[in-house]
């Protein structure tokens, strides 16, 4: 019978899971482990970063779909996007928007180094007036922005993806924030649960929530 301690959550045993995935997991890109590196070195809160194994994940799903197009929302330093660019097929593309003119030269330095660079179209401006000037349709969405325009940007963005599209929503678990009852004042939180509720109800989308790092949401348009 399992010890029901080992059920327990304990941070070191964590780590060694996430090492060990990565270990067993298909090799992070070079460019990829560069761009990390100085994420971490140069930019406040680089744990914002997608990270090496959800990287391997976003990548995974993009190369199962094969899109011609994506569209990100939160480009951050683009790590997010250069893993998501790994499945487009050879005349595909990938827009990208996020609102941060600080994080631009980053973005544009391993964009351009890229083998995707002609393929990745950036967009500096709040999501909510970009997307509307983006064409679809789209085949994968990620969304990893402002917490509070998440069910804005999903209906912005659910008539510009196809049927069997994959709209994919990041920090959903918010460290756990969601499992309590939210402050009347962090309207971030509020606004997950109530995301998290409507996606679960909502008849012109499939979804599962992984448990996966702060929590993914993959939404299968029908």
């Amino acid at each position: 019978m399992q010890d029901q301690k080992s059920n327990s959550f304990n941070p070191t045993i964590q780590e060694e899971w996430i090492s060990y995935a990565l270990d067993h997991s298909s090799p992070v890109p070079q460019i990829l482990r560069e761009l990390e590196k100085e994420t971490h070195q140069k930019i406040l809160q680089p744990r914002m970063l997608s990270g090496p194994l959800q990287g391997r994940l976003l990548s995974f799903f993009s190369k199962l779909i094969q899109p011609n197009k994506i569209l990100e929302i939160g480009t951050f330093t683009g790590y997010a996007t250069l893993c998501l660019a790994e499945g487009l097929q050879q005349e595909g593309e990938i827009h990208t928007i996020d609102c941060n003119e600080e994080l631009v030269d980053i973005q544009q330095h391993y964009f351009s180094k890229s083998k995707y660079s002609s393929q990745i179209h950036t967009h500096l401006g709040k999501a909510l007036n970009v997307i509307e000037n983006i064409n679809g349709p789209f085949d994968l969405i990620f969304i990893d922005a402002d917490k509070v325009h998440y069910e804005s940007y999903f209906e912005l963005v659910l008539p510009k993806t196809r049927s069997g599209g994959l709209i994919i929503s990041d920090n959903v678990m918010w460290s756990g924030k969601v499992l309590e009852k939210a402050n009347s004042k962090d309207e971030s939180t509020y606004a997950l649960q109530h995301y998290n509720e409507k996606l679960k109800k909502d008849p012109r989308v499939t979804t599962v929530l992984l448990p996966f790092r702060d929590g993914l949401t993959l939404s299968w348009v029908l």
